[in-house]
């Protein structure tokens, strides 16, 4: 069954793949699992045929890459989260949001089937379904991460049944392709949203300085921030879902993994835009990014209730938290790539 039960694997493999030591590839699991999973009877199964031995009182159970405050912190907010009722879902939330998306699926094809293909029903017709086609993504986003239904088997079935059916695509690849990324955003080689770099683009401050260091070209780089527009459009069916998928990602840290703790590495990846009830409405909530990366299971429903709980923890240990307008947001996905390319430049030429 490839399902979040997959990330067990990950933790313990791909996350971890040269982990000398195996508690410590347990201490990842333990900061993993937890978020990624709903049913904790079948984790701990899974977790118990892959225990190897148990630490001596005298060795440490946090790496010193790790903050262990912040990781002991961090585990009493989940604590709380959990008896405030915030991982439960609200399902008429979801039922609403599945009817609206099916209602205007459906009046997509009947503008056609009604006023013919002329130009301006064709359009209407157009932009009624790019709408449900973009919050049916959001919708199997939420599906994807068991958000939706208390019991694992439901939130595949229907995610199966969006993804697949709606949408047109694998459940199972998105699946396995988005733990990953979760597990270790903006982590270059651990994580698949950002491969791209660097046969398209060249992303983050000092994987561009490397990589012109090398004399590596794949494409003009100093240019991507132009080519930009043109990729989102023959790449995706939607540039609204692209502006909204990279937007949290891309300008900030990009490099290889530092192996930081769960929140360190959630932080330093992600940002988050400012709430409204449309910015809710178009990002799917996921303008709610730092909230979703740490609580990924967490409905959206109730990332506005965690929030404040998650900026005490940032000012408590010095961590910024970003939060940004949407246009401005939309704007740093283009100065990051500009900024990145012009860094390539100068190493490629200079150094």
């Amino acid at each position: 069954m490839l399902c979040q039960c997959s990330c067990l694997l990950f933790c313990f493999s791909a996350s971890r793949p040269f982990c000398p030591q195996p508690c410590l590839r347990a201490a990842c699991a333990y900061e993993l699992c937890p978020s990624f999973h709903v049913d904790k009877v079948l984790v701990s199964k899974y977790l118990k045929s892959l225990e190897i031995g148990e630490l001596a009182p005298d060795q440490p159970s946090i790496e010193p890459t790790k903050n262990k405050m912040l990781v002991k912190d961090f585990r009493e907010l989940r604590a709380t989260v959990e008896k405030m009722g915030l991982l439960e879902p609200n399902q008429l939330f979801f039922f609403l949001h599945l009817a609206h998306i099916l209602l205007l699926d459906t009046a997509a094809w009947l503008i056609l089937l009604y006023f013919g293909t002329s130009l301006m029903p064709f359009i209407i017709s157009l932009v009624v379904l790019t709408i449900s086609q973009v919050q049916a993504s959001w919708l199997q986003h939420d599906l994807g991460h068991l958000s939706v239904f208390r019991k694992t088997k439901w939130n595949h079935l229907l995610h199966k049944f969006v993804m697949c059916h709606l949408i047109g695509a694998s459940a199972k690849w998105w699946t396995l392709l988005h733990s990953q990324h979760h597990a270790k955003p903006n982590c270059f080689e651990k994580d698949p949203d950002i491969d791209m770099h660097p046969f398209l683009f060249t992303l983050g401050k000092k994987l561009s300085v490397e990589l012109g260091i090398k004399k590596k070209k794949y494409m003009p780089y100093n240019h991507q921030h132009k080519y930009f527009f043109i990729s989102e459009y023959l790449h995706s069916p939607s540039s609204w879902f692209v502006w909204v998928s990279q937007m949290n990602h891309i300008p900030m840290d990009i490099y290889y993994d530092k192996n930081l703790d769960w929140v360190s590495t959630q932080l330093q990846a992600t940002c988050n835009v400012e709430q409204s009830l449309f910015n809710d409405w178009f990002t799917g909530h996921l303008n709610f990014q730092i909230e979703h990366h740490l609580f990924p299971t967490m409905p959206r429903h109730n990332y506005w209730k965690v929030a404040p709980l998650v900026k005490s923890l940032c000012a408590k240990h010095g961590i910024e938290y970003q939060c940004k307008p949407l246009l401005t947001a939309f704007a740093d996905i283009v100065h990051s790539l500009k900024n990145s390319g012009e860094l390539w430049l100068d190493a490629y030429l200079h150094k």
